[in-house]
C-alpha cells in the first residue's frame, strides 16, 4: 500500500529533552525522584549527565541498595554495553561496567523498550505473549514470548523504528535511510506534522497516517508470531483514538483473520514511570531471581 504523503523535513539527531530517574522500592513505588536536562547533549557530555543523575539519586538512598537499573535507547548487549544509540551519539559505551565500578553495586542496563515490556509484565496486566511498542524520541518494541524477553542474535530484536515503511518516501531518518517508521511515529515527528494541521480532520489524518505506518510494520510480526496482545506505551493524547484505530485496522487488512482474530491492542496504563519500573524489574530479576 502506498503511504500517504506528508511534508518531508530534514532532521538532525533527535536529542532527548530530559533524563528521568528515581529511587524505587521493591513494590515499584517511587520514593525519590530527579531528572537532568539533556539539552541536546551527546557522547561524553550525555554520559556525564547520566552519571551525574545516578550520583544524585544514589545520595538519596536511605536503605540497602539492591542495584541500579538503566533503560536506554539503542541496542544493548547482555553485558550492558550500548552498542549503538544514535540519539545520544553513543557507540560501544560500556555503561554497565562504568556505573558498576563508580558506585560499587550491581548494575543492569537494557534497551528502554525491553524494560518497558518487563514493566508491563511485572506491574501491569500484559499477557505472556506480548509485543510492546514504545513511542517517544524514537520507536522501539519489546517482545515477550511465554513471559521471556526476546533479544535477538545481535540484541536488536524490536528495532522496528528503522524498518522502511515507504521506500519512495523522502522523509529522512537519523539512521541515514528515508521512509523509516520513526519518521512518522516518533513523538517529535508527529508533533511537527500536527503543527501544520489546522482542523480536527487534518489532525486526525496525521494520526491516522502514523497509525497506518505502525500497523504495516506490526502485521508481519503478528502473522509470524501469532501474539495475543500489542501494548502501546507513550503519550496517550497521541496514541489513543485515530492512531491506535488505524494501526489495528491495518493489521486486520494485512494479516489472516485466523492470525489476528482475538488479538488485543491497548494502551499501557503505567504512565510516565513505566521505564523506571521496568528498570526495577530488571534489578529484581537479576538479584532476587524474581521473574
Amino acid at each position: 500500500m502506498q503511504r500517504a504523503r506528508l511534508p518531508d523535513r530534514r532532521p538532525g539527531p533527535e536529542p532527548l529533552d530530559a533524563l528521568p530517574g528515581a529511587v524505587l522500592d521493591l513494590g515499584g513505588t517511587v520514593v525519590a525522584r530527579q531528572q537532568v536536562e539533556i539539552e541536546g547533549s551527546t557522547g561524553a557530555d550525555a554520559l556525564a549527565k547520566v552519571t551525574g543523575l545516578v550520583e544524585a539519586l544514589h545520595r538519596q538512598v536511605t536503605a540497602p541498595l539492591l542495584g541500579i537499573g538503566i533503560g536506554t535507547p539503542g541496542i544493548v548487549d547482555l553485558g550492558g554495553v550500548v552498542l549503538s544509540a544514535p540519539n545520544l551519539g553513543w557507540q560501544d559505551i560500556h555503561l554497565q561496567a562504568l556505573l558498576s565500578e563508580r558506585f560499587a553495586c550491581p548494575v543492569v542496563v537494557s534497551n528502554d523498550a525491553n524494560a518497558t515490556a518487563l514493566a508491563e509484565r511485572s506491574y501491569g496486566e500484559s499477557a505472556a505473549d506480548t509485543l510492546l511498542v514504545r513511542v517517544g524520541v524514537g520507536v522501539g518494541a519489546g517482545l515477550l514470548l511465554g513471559g521471556t524477553p526476546i533479544l535477538g542474535s545481535r540484541f536488536a530484536a524490536g528495532e522496528i523504528g528503522h524498518v522502511v515503511v515507504d521506500a519512495g518516501s523522502e522523509r529522512p531518518c537519523v539512521c541515514g535511510k528515508t521512509g523509516c517508521l520513526e519518521t512518522w511515529l516518533s513523538t517529535r515527528r508527529i508533533q511537527e506534522d500536527l503543527s501544520g494541521a489546522r482542523t480536527d480532520a487534518e489532525r486526525a489524518r496525521v494520526l491516522t497516517v502514523a497509525g497506518e505506518a505502525l500497523g504495516s510494520v506490526l502485521a508481519p510480526i503478528v502473522a509470524a508470531l501469532n501474539i495475543s496482545e500489542i501494548v502501546l506505551s507513550g503519550p496517550h493524547r497521541v496514541l489513543e483514538g485515530p492512531l491506535a484505530t488505524a494501526a489495528m485496522e491495518t493489521i486486520r487488512r494485512r494479516a489472516l483473520t485466523e492470525v489476528h482474530g482475538d488479538i488485543v491492542l491497548r494502551l499501557s496504563e503505567l504512565g510516565d514511570d513505566i521505564v523506571l519500573r521496568g528498570a526495577t524489574a530488571m534489578v529484581m530479576s537479576q538479584q532476587l531471581g524474581i521473574a
